[in-house]
């Protein structure tokens, strides 16, 4: 089988390193792909915001299939492209992909679909704002979550408890001629489940908690994200079984009866809260970093798991089966993430971490004058196994310290709270505010 993978960061290095692993492995193909990648597969200078030369790549390839990475250029119509010229693909048409590309419509979607999730206001001018906060969190209610509605790389949310903040994020949004949607804060810890879909049946993957926090303790700004672990040994055992009666089906099911079917990785961002499972977000695609430790602990071949996806195939009674192991991934940010990032730093010792056990995922890096260097925000994830969270969280840590990038940052907390039967939230929240909304959500259930 022949594989093109469009994309060049963190989430298509793993899945591609994933794909590599099939028996027989299959041919690949990245466009534009990374220096990571492409020790596994043959990279294409097609950059991802060119669908045309995305189209011309696979007109000159022929692959059996091509698997669409990052949201940019679902929402853009790449998948509409590569189909209509005649290819079989992974991943949403740009009119499934809105799931993603808007926030507000995902909330149509979720209230006709009866889909449980947080309450919400969608405010266009800055003189809906203090009542839009007012609803959403009555009595002066606390955090406020302020969601840019669009695309904005993991970093258009702001939670915090200063309502100034709140709403200086949200005039930010505003005057840059977006809208913002304004919700209902929700308690309990967060799970992110991936769900394949063909277009009406649906498989879920294993569920994994990711960081959205840049610093230790689930402080400073939100990112796109600074590690991952998967499995959850404090996660309900039925979770993904509840997750696609009450979500990920009902959601399928509506977009099909809307005449958007919706082909590819149906990501859903949820929230354990008091009052039971909510949906914070979907995404139209594998998540980063979650992508890189729920693939290394599936052992069925993932390429036929793709392809039937793409030909509306899929079986939903597939006996998918997962490692044992857990897996923790930690992600190694340059100078200035998530602020003003600094790029071209040289980076070494990644033969250092991986002759420790671990390997190393490239997210964001380049080659200058035959040397690698960074090339992003996050521009490592470094990825380790163990018999156990702890054991897999020591040796990710211990091969990330191997690493040497100039003003480079990491959290060296992912996964540690892992093995607690209810662990605090990846947000970051305080647990004063967390028990002061879950006695207040006990006596009130707001409307949607």
């Amino acid at each position: 089988m022949k594989i093109l993978i469009i994309g060049s960061g963190g989430r298509e290095h793993a899945i591609i390193r994933r794909l590599a692993s099939d028996t027989p492995a299959p041919e690949l193909h990245a466009a534009p792909g990374n220096p990571g990648i492409a020790q596994l597969a043959t990279c294409h200078d097609a950059p991802v915001t060119d669908l045309d030369a995305q189209v011309r790549l696979a007109q000159e390839l022929q692959p059996d299939l091509v698997v669409i990475g990052p949201e940019a250029p679902l929402v853009a119509g790449s998948a509409d492209r590569l189909r209509e010229a005649g290819f079989t693909v992974f991943g949403p048409s740009a009119a499934a992909a809105h799931l993603e590309g808007s926030k507000s419509w995902a909330k149509e979607i979720m209230a006709a679909a009866g889909v449980p999730t947080a309450a919400s206001v969608t405010v266009t001018a800055r003189e809906q704002l203090e009542a839009g906060l007012d609803r959403v969190n009555p009595l002066s209610d606390v955090p406020y979550v302020v969601k840019a509605d669009g695309l904005a790389a993991g970093k258009g949310v702001v939670v915090t408890e200063d309502r100034t903040a709140a709403i200086t994020h949200a005039e930010a949004v505003l005057t840059a001629g977006g809208s913002v949607v304004l919700e209902e804060f929700l308690d309990g810890p967060e799970v992110s489940l991936f769900c394949l879909s063909d277009g009406s049946r649906v498989v879920p993957l294993a569920p994994a908690q990711d960081f959205k926090r840049a610093l230790d303790g689930d402080e400073g700004p939100n990112t796109g994200g600074m590690g991952a672990y998967s499995p959850l040994p404090w996660a309900p055992k039925d979770l993904a079984d509840e997750v696609l009666r009450v979500v990920a089906r009902p959601t399928i099911a509506e977009m099909a009866a809307r005449d958007i079917p919706f082909v590819g990785v149906l990501y859903c961002g949820l929230a354990l809260t008091s009052r039971g499972l909510r949906v914070i977000e979907f995404n139209a695609r594998f998540g980063d970093p979650e992508t890189q430790v729920v693939l290394e602990r599936l052992t069925s071949p993932l390429a036929p798991l793709l392809l039937a996806a793409a030909r509306g195939e899929l079986a939903e009674d597939a006996e998918l089966t997962w490692s044992e192991d857990s897996a923790v991934t930690v992600v190694l940010a340059c100078a200035g993430y998530p602020a003003a990032v600094r790029t071209g730093d040289p980076i070494t010792g990644i033969d250092a971490a991986e002759q420790l056990g671990a390997h190393v995922i490239h997210a964001g890096t380049a080659t200058a004058e035959g040397a690698l260097v960074s090339a992003g925000g996050r521009v490592l994830s470094v990825v380790a196994t163990g018999t156990d969270l702890e054991a897999a969280r020591t040796l990710a840590l211990s091969a990330t310290e191997a690493i040497r990038l100039a003003g480079s940052h990491h959290r060296t907390d992912i996964a540690r709270q892992g093995r607690r039967r209810r662990p605090g939230r990846a947000r970051g929240e305080r647990m004063s505010t967390v028990r002061r909304r879950t006695a207040r959500n006990e006596r009130k259930e707001m409307d949607a």
